[in-house]
């Protein structure tokens, strides 16, 4: 029996640079094609983008600066969405919604299933919803959305123990499919100086973090660290790829802790460069945490880094640890204070050899755990498969 005609609506989407637009690529181009259309957000580089690939793609303004309904700017960009989408869900003959977030794709999406009586199913990263309670407007759309979904798509166990708990969902509409990695590019290969050179590190010991410039992954406090990292580590440098409106605060901070000439920013994180960066370097650190209800939901990077034999160090919050094996594919730290941090980034850095162990655990893991083809196929069961 086929699949029920699905609309995918979400405006994270490649060409933009992002964890879950990474991961419903991922998803959804191993999808039957007369099965699926996906409506995603537009981006200057979609056209080169949607030339490469054979999926069913229709790109419309999703963005909007305001997620409630009580402001005419909100109204108006639920309304635009709605018309649009109701319009393919017409045409299309869809009979399954998948929305990309809570807010806003799933206010749309309930929308629909009120008018148009197309159920749906709701993907939750953690943020979105962690982030929704700090708004009393935003956690009344949100429990809407949650509880009007024939099932919610959690990005971790912890993400899901927030929705049975701040959000009183039953245990049997939430269901867990971890994201993961294409662990057959991302891979571990030899130091390369040529490639060290280009990229400034030669000779220097390398702490690596990945990801959008934002408060909640810890940029700062790795920042913060440093100087005791750079006494016990001789020529140590922390390279930042990622962009984001934590930049100038970052560069800030550096020059005021004195660690300027340890610090380092890409801002290109195409696969291409992050490949090289996650070869290359010696440590890799997500050193996240919670701000204002602000978590890391998952953590994809943690992933590629471990699926390229490197051992990990992630925060306490949020679902980091599910990424990794603590003690033997990295180590998860209490990163509200740099103490903590700075004491286990030099005792590994100290210790080659359990690198090397744990790097090497690291791609096992990583590659028989969380390799797309095992996380798709687990998401398309999630998305498609029979109420339990």
């Amino acid at each position: 029996m086929p699949k029920p005609k699905a609309l995918l609506l979400t405006e994270i989407f490649p060409p933009q640079v992002g964890g879950s637009g990474r991961w419903f690529w991922e998803i959804y181009r191993r999808c039957e094609r007369d099965r699926v259309v996906i409506v995603a957000g537009e981006h200057s580089d979609q056209q080169a983008f949607d030339a490469q690939h054979d999926l069913s793609i229709v790109r419309l303004p999703l963005a909007m600066s305001e997620w409630g309904i009580r402001s005419r700017g909100g109204v108006r960009g639920y309304w635009r969405t709605y018309r649009a989408v109701a319009r393919l869900v017409r045409e299309q003959r869809i009979e399954q919604l998948h929305c990309g977030r809570c807010l806003p794709e799933g206010v749309v999406a309930l929308a629909l299933k009120w008018t148009r009586r197309v159920p749906f199913v709701c993907f939750v990263h953690g943020e979105d919803i962690g982030g929704a309670l700090t708004s009393r407007e935003h956690t009344m759309l949100a429990r809407n959305v949650l509880h009007g979904a024939r099932r919610c798509v959690a990005n971790s166990e912890n993400t899901a123990r927030m929705l049975r708990d701040a959000w009183q969902l039953p245990t049997e509409r939430v269901v867990v499919v971890h994201p993961g990695a294409d662990t057959s590019y991302f891979r571990p290969a030899p130091r390369d100086d040529s490639v060290r050179d280009r990229l400034g590190w030669r000779d220097r010991t390398v702490i690596l973090t990945v990801g959008r410039l934002q408060r909640r992954k810890g940029h700062d406090m790795m920042i913060r660290a440093l100087p005791a990292v750079r006494d016990a580590i001789d020529n140590v440098l922390y390279a930042i790829v990622g962009a984001g409106d934590e930049r100038d605060y970052l560069a800030r901070l550096a020059a005021e802790t004195g660690v300027v000439d340890q610090v380092q920013f890409f801002a290109d994180a195409r696969d291409e460069a992050l490949l090289v960066c996650y070869q290359q370097c010696d440590l890799f650190a997500l050193p996240n945490r919670e701000i204002n209800g602000d978590i890391e939901g998952f953590g994809m990077v943690l992933v590629e880094a471990q699926a390229c034999g490197k051992p990990v160090i992630a925060g306490m919050s949020g679902g980091t640890a599910e990424t990794l094996v603590s003690g033997e594919t990295g180590e998860i730290v209490a990163c509200d204070a740099p103490d903590q941090l700075s004491a286990t980034v030099v005792r590994l850095l100290l210790d080659p050899a359990r690198r090397q162990a744990m790097g090497q655990a690291a791609r096992r893991w990583a590659a028989e755990h969380f390799d797309w083809d095992i996380a798709a196929a687990r998401a398309h069961q999630a998305l498609w498969g029979a109420d339990t």
